[in-house]
């Protein structure tokens, strides 16, 4: 049986907030054998954690990475996760667009059609504004 992990389940593990449901999280968490993220809940997960809980980009950026990387964790491609993590931090896009910017890597010769020209800031690939 796949088990599917939701926002709440990892917001509560990483704020711990309220208390006694970070506590249960936490445990979840640490006894699951195997948990799939699916990449729609990690991209709700940092859009919480900056946007509601007001985390720095950096450290939002850390504690997604823990989570991808945790033992128990399954996700459909960890590598494109972590660099969409890398692109989000370092190049300070929204989580969407830098999980585009790492598609689009991931397939040579795509692009992406976009009006946000701070995908321009990511050099290896091609944004494509309509005109």
């Amino acid at each position: 049986m796949t088990v599917l992990l939701d926002t709440n389940i990892l917001v509560r593990h990483l704020t711990q907030d309220p208390p006694e449901m970070g506590k249960r999280a936490t445990a979840f968490l640490a006894e699951s054998e195997a948990l799939f993220l699916p990449d729609l809940i990690l991209a709700e997960t940092v859009y919480v954690l900056q946007c509601v809980y007001k985390v720095e980009r950096p450290r939002v950026a850390l504690l997604s990475r823990a989570i991808v990387g945790a033992r128990n964790i399954i996700t459909n491609d960890p590598a494109m996760l972590i660099r969409a993590l890398d692109v989000y931090e370092h190049d300070r896009l929204s989580f969407a667009d830098a999980y585009l910017v790492a598609l689009a890597e991931a397939d040579k010769g795509s692009s992406i059609a976009s009006f946000d020209k701070g995908i321009d800031r990511v050099s290896s690939v091609e944004r494509i504004e309509p005109t």
